[in-house]
């Protein structure tokens, strides 16, 4: 039986429709731990997940 996890996926507020992610650009010297970049389009949901890590990246309001 697997056990539920109460941690959700990290959630971005970025201001740009195009994002990149590697999975630890914000983990000190983290390179090694991520994983490969790729470059995401938030279209009109005004979000995208990453499929590697679950981030998602949330567009501010501002910027839609």
């Amino acid at each position: 039986m697997t056990q539920p996890t109460d941690t959700a996926p990290e959630t971005v507020i970025v201001h740009t429709h195009r994002v990149k992610c590697d999975g630890a650009s914000d983990v000190r010297g983290g390179a090694a731990l991520g994983h490969p970049r790729v470059w995401l389009e938030i279209d009109e949901k005004g979000y995208v997940d990453c499929g590697y890590c679950d981030r998602r990246f949330v567009l501010d309001g501002a910027a839609h």
